[in-house]
This record gives structure tokens, C-alpha cells and sequence, in this order.
């Protein structure tokens, strides 16, 4: 009896399989647009006062793109107009003022917080000024960087680390596809990798 149950559900599940193999060559030619997943690989350098490149800052690992969904603010603007219209095996060098990017710095995001509200790495056991530590807000966790460190607060600077910096990005785009209902109702991928934080 059970022999007979499964044979059919082979047969069920075949069919998809030849109109995926079909569709798996669309999204090569796919452009990116709103409500798209996409997938790159990245590269990130400070451009000093001269103009010139400095050193890698950031870069995405060789295996793990990262993920997001276009045309909900998931990436800095300045990026996210470059990728407009791209297509996987697009190639795109741009370099970004403040605006484009983290903003300028602000000179209020300065507090005190109480070290309760860090959200820690298991590595993070002693808090030093330098470091990059997650806070929990109201609207939910956020990059600061922790300038003086005490026994029960932290002195924290809660402008992004590259705010105020312009910064030259190399990306490659590695895929791109149309985002399912849940992703877009919850305004990111739903990825390894997935990158949904400004």
C-alpha cells in the first residue's frame, strides 16, 4: 500500500521540477528592480580629503553574498540606486559622499546608557572604549561605539561608524529574484546572509 502511495507523488512531484528547471535560466536575466531579492558580494574602502582609496574596510565572504530587498531602504541609498536596473554578473565601482551613504555625523548621539542594555557578543566580555557594541532601543537594536566605559554605564556614540565618511564600494551582483509575499510584508530576505539593517 505504501509503494502505491509514493508512486504517485513522484510522479507529483517531477512536474515542478521541469518547469523549475525551466524558470532556473529567467532569473539570469532578470533586472533588479523593487520587491527584489538580490545578492551580491561586496567590497569597502574609506576615500580620504585627496580622493584617494585607502584600505579594504569591509568585504563579504568568498561562500556567503549578502541578501536584501530592493526598494525598502535594506542598504544606503547611494547603493542601492547603483544596483537599479543591474543584472547578475554586473560589475559596479562607485564611491559615495555621507549623504549617499551613513549621513553626516551628528554631534547629539552622544549618552549614557546603562550596560544592561547592550546586547553582547560572547566575545565582548570586557567593554573598552573603540569597541562596537549592539544597544536595544525602541526601534530595536542598533551599532554604537562605546567612547567611555564604567562599571555600570556605558558613554556611547550612536552615529553609524562610517557616518561622516565617503566611502568606494566594488560590488558584484550573484543573483537576483522576485521576493515572495512573506519578504515583502516583513521587508527583507529571508536568506542566509540576509542584510536587513540601515
Amino acid at each position: 500500500m505504501s509503494d502505491a502511495e509514493s508512486k504517485p507523488e513522484k510522479k507529483a512531484v517531477k512536474k515542478p521540477v521541469k518547469k523549475v528547471a525551466k524558470k532556473a535560466a529567467e532569473p539570469a536575466t532578470m533586472s533588479v528592480a523593487d520587491d527584489c531579492a538580490v545578492a551580491f558580494h561586496y567590497k569597502l574602502a574609506e576615500v580620504n580629503k585627496a580622493g584617494e582609496v585607502g584600505p579594504w574596510l569591509e568585504s563579504s565572504s568568498a561562500e556567503q553574498p549578502l541578501w536584501y530587498l530592493h526598494g525598502h531602504g535594506n542598504v544606503i541609498s547611494g547603493l542601492e540606486a547603483a544596483m537599479e536596473d543591474k543584472t547578475v554578473g554586473d560589475k559596479i565601482s562607485i564611491t559615495l559622499t555621507p549623504e549617499q551613504a551613513y549621513g553626516e555625523r551628528q554631534s547629539n548621539s552622544f549618552q549614557r546608557v546603562p550596560i544592561k542594555h547592550l546586547r553582547l557578543t560572547s566575545a565582548q566580555k570586557k567593554l573598552a572604549p573603540g569597541m562596537v557594541v549592539g544597544v536595544q532601543t525602541n526601534q530595536g537594536v542598533i551599532s554604537a561605539l562605546i567612547v567611555k566605559a564604567g562599571r555600570f554605564n556605558v558613554d556611547i556614540d550612536t552615529n553609524h561608524p562610517f557616518a561622516g565618511r565617503t566611502l568606494h564600494y566594488e560590488v558584484e551582483i550573484v543573483g537576483v529574484r522576485a521576493a515572495n509575499a512573506e519578504e515583502i510584508e516583513h521587508r527583507h530576505v529571508h536568506a542566509p546572509g540576509a542584510h536587513h539593517h540601515h
